[in-house]
């Protein structure tokens, strides 16, 4: 029986065995901790359980699909229609063979990273910068350090509205740099990624190189969505926002970090708006001074 928090009678839940919540606070769930709250949230049990709930869902019902929050900014109005979690949900690993591993959508990156290193695996290091599950990275071609997520993906693994289970070959997608355009009303649930033999060893001290780089040059432990706009073509957004004089400025409790100028940091007090406010401010500044228009690649959702 699906346990139902909160209440609406103009939405009939099924039954079923996940946590359905109504009028969740989506800053408990996102990495900029701000966003106002769903209309509905949904924990799923597992990928049966969700299977069942797709359907019942209404054709009319927007749905946004949610893992750690890295890549969201949500609006303070909220969202409206159905937020799906997958983040420790959706959370099973299996290797299919030596190597080569099926990872569920709600798998944190950095997780990926360490079970292939430790398995004597490689190519999967750099998940470990991402501070994102995998379904996420799936969706946008998430990536660090000069590789990304679809170069290690065999194939995938979606759900649609209907509930029906689809695996889906690579050449489904049409897929590039932080884009990702695939069938429409289906969403990932898992991905088999395929790796190359590696000594563990090396690829331990790589992942520690890789997070001390990190560390060394991105606000780490602070409430950010991680980078928030693509890199231009043969440039960097964080060159452009510094040499636009972006770097330190603050709008409401929103400011662009002082280490790196490409991650804008909740001062504890921001509200969406703040944080919205200072990308198009951003955008506007780098395109008038430099003729570069920069894209988000953070996802805005949401209501005013």
């Amino acid at each position: 029986m699906t346990v139902i928090i909160g209440h609406n009678p103009n939405f009939v839940p099924f039954n079923g065995r996940g946590t359905l919540r109504h009028n969740e606070p989506l800053s408990k769930h996102t990495s900029w901790r701000i966003g106002g709250p769903a209309e509905w949230f949904y924990e799923p049990a597992d990928l049966e359980d969700l299977a069942q709930l797709m359907p019942q869902i209404p054709d009319t019902m927007p749905i946004l699909w949610m893992g750690l929050g890295s890549n969201l900014l949500v609006r303070d109005g909220g969202v409206r229609g159905m937020v799906i979690l997958t983040s420790g949900l959706l959370d099973d690993i299996i290797f299919v063979d030596e190597h080569t591993l099926r990872v569920e959508a709600g798998v944190s990156c950095a997780k990926v990273a360490r079970l292939a290193v430790n398995a004597g695996l490689g190519g999967a290091e750099f998940l470990a910068g991402i501070p994102g599950t995998i379904g996420g990275a799936l969706a946008m071609n998430a990536g660090a350090w000069g590789s990304d997520t679809w170069s290690i993906v065999r194939s995938v693994e979606t759900v649609n509205r209907q509930g029906q289970h689809q695996r889906r070959s690579v050449t489904d997608y049409e897929v590039r740099y932080r884009h990702v355009k695939g069938p429409e009303n289906e969403w990932f649930v898992a991905a088999v990624l395929k790796l190359l033999p590696a000594p563990v060893e090396e690829g331990q001290e790589k992942i520690k190189a890789l997070l001390r780089q990190r560390g060394e040059t991105q606000p780490v432990g602070l409430p950010s969505c991680g980078s928030v706009f693509r890199n231009p073509s043969n440039d960097h957004a964080a060159r452009l926002i510094e040499q636009a004089g972006w770097k330190g400025r603050s709008i409401g409790g929103a400011c662009v970090s002082e280490k790196h100028a490409n991650f804008i940091i909740n001062q504890q007090s921001a509200s969406a708006a703040d944080v919205e406010a200072l990308i198009t401010q951003i955008i506007v500044s780098v395109e008038q001074q430099y003729g570069i228009r920069l894209v988000p690649e953070v996802r805005i959702v949401g209501e005013y």
